[in-house]
């Protein structure tokens, strides 16, 4: 892969808003962003946007592949993929299967990260999306294999990993969940409320031991009354708590990715694609093991209607946020990027434009449409 010096009088996008300045990349990191030049440089076309390299910390499959699926395989050709689209880094999502299934793919993981690909987009870990949720938010994930909330069954889950589960997705309110997320809190992996019919007291108390999520909003969990304002009036009360949103206007409407973003901190938002196998397949019927996903005009579902995962391209989702809310273009990027960095806990190295981060960098258009895209100061995918 091309290793690049960087872009000489172009758009930046860094902390401080878009500056039209030199980076300069070393390594595999952000040098400089001055005045400061070298040979070798791109200078950028002024249409160009120099951003950060998109997160993606919720995402299933795409191509007709799935995590699941514990093909090694399968994640390369995921991790190349949304390198199209601008991600450098994700964290590959579980669905509640059983044991047996989640630890094959767990496994799966744990060897494709060991092995260092430098192709396609970085695999951060595993967000474990189950099986400890709630029968009554499940969703298009499958019944018979939900348990509740079990420390031994999740370090049995962790060895297999490596230790590599970042992120869990789970009903804070079952039996055993306070004892749960005080454990998850002290391995710093990050406790987000899904598939779950929490209340405002449960999801409170949930705060008080280390909840700071809430996954896919509005989908997947206890709504909003005027007597019980539930899990998603608590997910738009409680400013402590990040909100991931599939924003591709089918799983979340346009008016209510508006009131959470008029409600919400904007740095508080995650923009998440929670894509499946089906994401960037023709129309038609797919099998994910167990079930069966019909995919028709940009809907995935099961086949009794339940709506199942994305198609949603990342780059996509920012663009639609920035066009549903009128968000401007920088605090749109920021929920692709700083935002999920913060929230995994890896700002120090990603998310923003800054010396000494890994120089993960997308060129795009104000459009969103992606031209390059660069992890560790090399190019991953290239249509300039």
């Amino acid at each position: 892969m091309e290793k690049i010096k960087g872009f000489r009088n172009s758009n930046i996008l860094t902390e401080e808003g878009i500056k039209k300045t030199n980076l300069i990349i070393k390594e595999d990191y952000i040098y400089s962003v001055s005045s400061n030049d070298i040979d070798g440089l791109i200078e950028l076309d002024d249409k160009y946007i120099v951003i950060p390299g998109l997160i993606d910390e919720h995402i299933h499959g795409t191509n007709g592949v799935d995590v699941i699926d514990g093909n090694e395989e399968n994640i390369y050709n995921i991790a190349c993929s949304l390198s199209k689209e601008g991600v450098t880094a994700f964290l590959p999502t579980t669905t509640t299967q059983s044991i047996e299934v989640i630890d094959k793919s767990l496994l799966n993981v744990r060897n494709y990260i060991l092995k260092n690909h430098e192709e396609g987009a970085q695999v951060l870990g595993v967000h474990l999306e189950g099986p400890f949720i709630s029968d009554i938010y499940k969703g298009a994930q499958l019944g018979n294999y939900i348990i509740k909330p079990d420390i031994e069954i999740f370090k049995h889950l962790e060895k297999t990993s490596g230790d590599n589960i970042k992120l869990v997705s789970m009903a804070v309110e079952e039996e055993g969940s306070l004892k749960f997320i005080k454990y998850l809190k002290d391995k710093k992996i990050v406790v987000s409320a899904g598939h779950t019919n929490a209340t405002y007291d449960e999801i409170k108390t949930a705060i008080e031991n280390g909840l700071t999520c809430t996954t896919h909003t509005y989908n997947g969990m206890r709504p909003y009354m005027k007597d019980e304002i539930g899990t998603v009036g608590s997910a738009l009360l409680c400013d402590e708590l990040y909100t991931e949103l599939i924003c591709d206007g089918v799983h979340v409407s346009i008016p209510a990715v508006k009131f959470l973003y008029k409600n919400k901190p904007t740095n508080k938002i995650v923009l998440i694609s929670d894509a499946l196998r089906t994401k960037g397949m023709p129309d038609g019927v797919y099998k994910e093991l167990e079930q069966t996903i019909i995919l028709k005009d940009k809907e995935a579902r099961l086949e009794d209607g339940t709506l199942a995962g994305s198609v949603l391209k990342l780059n996509e989702a920012i663009k639609n946020f920035m066009d549903f809310t009128k968000a401007n273009f920088e605090d749109a990027v920021k929920c692709a990027t700083e935002n999920p960095a913060k929230n995994l806990g890896v700002f120090d190295k990603m998310g923003s434009i800054k010396e000494n981060k890994l120089a993960n960098l997308v060129i795009v258009d104000k459009e969103l449409n992606v031209y390059q895209t660069i992890r560790n100061g090399k190019i991953i995918y290239n249509r300039l």
